[in-house]
């Protein structure tokens, strides 16, 4: 039975993580531990986890002294589980509560692969539990992730699949694979960084896949505070600049300009009609602004026919969109 440590990082919101680890405790499967990785929370958190983890030989904690970003936060875990000697690392939210075979069908699915990175769970919405919020995330040509089979049925999923990333509120990840790829970019500080990690996964030659029967039921946005919020947008606007500028060759830049911006325009209006129009262009602004921090990934050591790959997922991604955009407004 292989080795797991589940990481959590926590910022404030003390009553979502305490009903997150009462689901743990559920668990079928039973050779894991957790990690939870608290980044300065000051509402009493820090003292309950300590005490936990006191009480819990299977519970450890880390305790960071300001929020330092979930990238920050994770990367802090990433290096606990390979130095602990764990064979994989599921990442989840504190807004995340699990079914109880959940971490044993992420590990059955994961371990029957070598080539693969990443596993991403079904995450159900909390608030209508007939809804999937997410089973897998994807990447488009137009420069936008999107939550795959989102508003669909859950019932209606009864197969696996490969998707573009794993998404960082409920997956399991190879510890092997990550000591050769690295952890996330903690210039990303928040959003966007799972779907760069997964990205630079695949430009390796790594598969990612989802499991439908790993089920949790997500409450979203719950440690943000909204599905729209002026940090919210600004950074993930900056980071979408970042993504594109890190994994694509300048070749490739180049060739998908007028998709990139037509998605850049596009999301500029639907913004501004969201009263959040000045957050998205600054943000994209701050993104080309700081891109001599972002060092680009080392092209040379990837198989051509990767790029060739990833370019055709792309395309077929933005379709995949457009298709679920229908069924969800028809």
């Amino acid at each position: 039975m292989n080795k797991i440590l589940i990481i959590i990082p926590h910022y404030n919101k003390l009553i979502l993580l305490k009903e997150c680890l009462y689901h743990l405790e559920q668990q079928s499967y039973e050779n894991f531990d957790v990690l939870i990785v608290d980044n300065g929370s000051t509402d009493g958190s820090a003292e309950y986890i300590y005490d936990i983890c006191n009480f819990n030989k299977n519970y450890h904690y880390i305790l960071l002294n300001e929020n330092t970003g979930f990238a920050y936060a994770v990367n802090r875990g990433f290096e606990y589980s390979i130095n602990e000697g764990y064979d994989y690392s599921i990442l989840l939210n504190n807004d995340a509560y699990v079914e109880k075979d959940f971490v044993k069908e992420l590990a059955f699915s994961i371990k029957h692969d070598y080539n693969t990175f990443a596993v991403s769970s079904m995450m159900i919405n909390y608030h209508n539990k007939d809804l999937v919020d997410s089973f897998g995330d994807f990447y488009t040509i137009l420069g936008w992730g999107f939550q795959g089979h989102i508003g669909e049925k859950v019932e209606s999923i009864r197969k696996n699949e490969y998707c573009f990333s794993a998404c960082g509120g409920a997956s399991i990840y190879s510890n092997s694979i990550l000591s050769k790829i690295g952890f996330l970019d903690e210039n990303f500080f928040a959003y966007l960084e799972d779907i760069d990690l997964s990205y630079r996964a695949k430009l390796y030659g790594y598969n990612i896949r989802n499991c439908f029967t790993a089920k949790c039921y997500h409450l979203g946005s719950a440690t943000s505070g909204s599905k729209y919020n002026e940090f919210k947008v600004r950074t993930s606007a900056r980071n979408s600049i970042f993504l594109v500028y890190k994994n694509m060759p300048y070749l490739q830049i180049l060739l998908n300009i007028f998709p990139l911006f037509v998605g850049i325009l596009t999301k500029q209006i639907f913004f501004a009609t969201k009263g959040f129009g000045l957050d998205y262009f600054f943000g994209i602004y701050d993104g080309f602004k700081n891109l001599t921090s972002i060092k680009k990934n080392n092209f040379e050591k990837i198989n051509i026919f990767s790029f060739i790959y990833i370019e055709i997922e792309l395309i077929l991604n933005t379709i995949r969109y457009i298709l679920n955009l229908i069924y969800r407004h028809s």
